[in-house]
């Protein structure tokens, strides 16, 4: 998703170690077999089970399945004690080469210990000492000679929204319990993203009907985290560690549908508009529901400099979640989109099209182009490139005549930027007599036509009732 406000790649810092001695280069030590999963460590590469295949995965955490205990074992620590066998092992592995919302715990019995394991390399202390002294020379020198005092510097919604790769690895001063009540308190990231949004912190998400499994960490206070089964109002996103609070909650509950100005409706389709600066509760609450989905979003409480949008779905009992985007009040880049989500149960049903093709829609009516917020969420840009692709063949197709990538631009409100990136991606620019032409191949109107047939979500923009606002200096303060 979108882009920009957004936790969840490590980051990696190069380290140097001048002016000590770094000792001999120490080497990955690779164990053939293991004589039992007692000696399997947290850092380590194993071999495990999963859906009928053989993956090696990295071990982040072990407990006892019995007593839920953590149990923090490193490689530089002698095997556990289990002769009597009393001690059942789960490991939280992630799969190499594969995306994080895969990680999951597993039992003892899915490791194949007739593989070999890798297991991390030893520290060495005389080079850990070196480099830490070279870190804080570095700081020493970098203080010194700045005017400016980097310490005191305010965190601003710009920097809050970027993406975790610009974050560096922790420093030697790192805390993981005041790192997290960070992410609770303040609108800015870790900067450990790396240790801290490793594991998932939720087991099952229940949300009306639905029951989710979220994908990655997400930064819920701890006396719900961790629980079997997080519930949430669907209505005011209010979340509760208990069935019985969550039942107690729903008989006062007066909300049928999020607390903003409907914007549009269609059959049973709805959006609602939502100023984050008058219902900073339910945004709030929003952006920790869709941490749990989204990797690459930093998660951010000052929701003041945003709109959410709120793509729900009427019944007899209300406007029900489907997904949401947010968009800044007043944009330097013209981005018309923050973040955008569609909540797992109502993937794969073509929402995700329709939350892009709203964004553009406002783009037109306030006579601009627009471009969401980058980077995307590899699930945000495979939909962006699908829909850029589709908007522009349909466009071609039907156009008779010479057509500029700014007479383009101006029918799709897309920035020339976009056109250009889903032209190359189809392929469709061609050098011809001393200049560019765009170029449909047999397999793109082919595959155009396919798409014509099948029946697709789309927004009727006459059902659009909403015009441009228009912010004072007084309610634009804070940016």
């Amino acid at each position: 998703m979108g882009g920009g406000s957004r936790p969840g790649t490590p980051s990696s810092m190069g380290g140097g170690a001048s002016g000590a001695s770094a000792g001999p280069k120490a080497e990955p030590v690779t164990v053939s077999i293991v004589s039992g999963v007692a000696m399997l460590s947290i850092g380590c590469k194993a071999f495990f089970e999963k859906d009928g295949e053989i993956r090696q995965a990295e071990i982040l955490s072990i407990r006892d399945k019995a007593k839920r205990q953590i149990i923090q074992r490193t490689a530089d620590d002698a095997p556990i004690d289990n002769s009597d066998g009393t001690v059942e092992y789960e490991f939280y592995v992630h799969y190499v080469e594969f995306n994080k919302r895969l990680d999951e715990w597993v039992i003892d019995a899915r490791a194949r210990l007739d593989k070999p394991v890798t297991f991390p390399k030893k520290k060495n202390k005389t080079a850990v000492i070196g480099s830490q002294q070279s870190v804080r020379d570095k700081r020493r020198k970098t203080n010194i000679g700045s005017s400016v005092a980097t310490g005191s510097v305010p965190q601003t919604p710009e920097a809050i929204r970027h993406d975790d790769s610009v974050y560096t690895a922790p420093s030697e001063t790192f805390s993981k319990e005041k790192e997290i009540e960070k992410l609770r308190t303040q609108g800015s990231m870790t900067q450990s993203t790396s240790e801290v949004a490793r594991m998932k912190n939720l087991n099952i998400i229940e949300m009306g009907q639905f029951q989710v499994e979220p994908w990655y960490f997400s930064p819920y206070p701890l006396e719900y985290a961790y629980t079997p089964t997080l519930y949430i109002c669907e209505f005011c996103l209010c979340f509760y560690a208990s069935r019985m609070q969550y039942s107690r909650h729903r008989t006062k509950c007066a909300l049928q549908h999020p607390p903003g100005n409907e914007i549009y409706r269609k059959d049973e389709i709805s959006f609602f508009e939502i100023d984050g600066r008058r219902q900073k509760t339910y945004c709030r609450n929003l952006c920790l529901l869709s941490k749990c989905f989204l990797d690459h979003k930093t998660l951010y409480y000052d929701v003041d400099p945003f709109l959410f949008y709120i793509l729900t779905k009427r019944d007899e009992r209300g406007c029900h979640i489907i997904g949401y985007f947010s968009k800044e009040k007043e944009s330097a880049d013209n981005y018309n989109l923050a973040c955008i989500l569609t909540l797992p149960q109502y993937q794969r049903m073509g929402f995700g099209r329709v939350l892009i093709q709203f964004s553009y829609e406002l783009s037109k009516a306030e006579g601009k182009v627009g471009s969401p917020e980058k980077p995307l969420s590899d699930l945000g840009l495979l939909s962006y490139r699908t829909y850029w692709s589709e908007i522009l063949v349909d466009v071609l197709v039907g156009y008779d005549g010479e057509i500029s990538i700014d007479e383009l631009s101006h029918i799709t409100s897309f920035t020339t930027q976009d056109i250009m990136h889903a032209l190359f991606n189809l392929d469709a620019l061609r050098y011809y007599h001393g200049q560019h032409c765009i170029v449909l191949s047999e397999r793109v109107v082919e595959a155009y036509e396919r798409f014509q047939k099948k029946k697709h979500r789309k927004i009727d923009a006459g059902c659009l009732k909403w015009s441009p606002k228009v912010f004072s200096q007084a309610e634009l303060r804070y940016l």
